[in-house]
This record gives structure tokens, sequence and C-alpha cells, in this order.
């Protein structure tokens, strides 16, 4: 699922990449100590903003960064993520 959320992200389908995204998010039981659980958000995240849903898309780049919230600050998803984050604001 994430593989092909990715790629429907890669190819500016947002609309189906958030309903894939969010599949990984409805079953967040698979992934409970996995990063790709915590990255569906950001993907989530991404997929709305290419809908132009700014709303979602900040609710989803919170999820997110709340989650990473003592990551490495040199993480370099990390910092993309926070720096489209702002972009929202």
């Amino acid at each position: 699922m994430y593989v092909r959320a990715e790629v429907y992200l890669s190819e500016e389908q947002g609309p189906a990449a958030a309903a894939e995204f969010q599949k990984i998010l409805d079953h967040r039981g698979l992934l409970w100590n996995c990063a790709t659980g915590t990255l569906a958000h950001l993907g989530l995240a991404r997929a709305y903003v290419l809908q132009g849903d700014t709303a979602k898309a900040k609710a989803a780049y919170q999820d997110f960064l709340t989650l990473w919230k003592d990551a490495d600050s040199e993480i370099p998803i990390f910092i993309d993520a926070k720096s489209e984050y702002a972009k929202l604001r």
C-alpha cells in the first residue's frame, strides 16, 4: 500500500494517494512499530496539499510532526516536513 501511495503521490494523483495512505492509517495495528505508519501521515498531508485541502493537510502534518517531535532535527525528511508545513501557515 505504501509504495502504491508514493507512486500516486509522485504522479500528482492526490485523491488516489490519500486513499492509500488512509488505508495504512486505518490499519495501524499492522504497523505499530514501523516507520511506514508514521510516514503515512506525511504522505497523507502531501496528498491533501495536491488536492488543495489545506485544513486536512495541516492536520496531517501536525500528526506527523507530533509523532516525530523527539526525532533528530537533522533528518532530511523531518526538515522537509517542517518546511512544507510552514508554507501552509
